[in-house]
């Protein structure tokens, strides 16, 4: 899934990692090899 909003929540499900967007490249987020998984909106 790639990135589209800035404030959206991403978690990695093999790790656990989480990552806030702070600027949207439309690229999708990767961590441990997977891609990470949308969780929900800050704020």
């Amino acid at each position: 899934m790639a990135v589209r909003k800035v404030g959206e929540k991403y978690r990695c499900n093999v790790c656990g990692n989480e990552v806030v967007v702070t600027k949207v490249g439309g690229g999708q987020l990767v961590c441990c090899g997977q891609p990470m998984e949308l969780i929900g909106q800050e704020g």
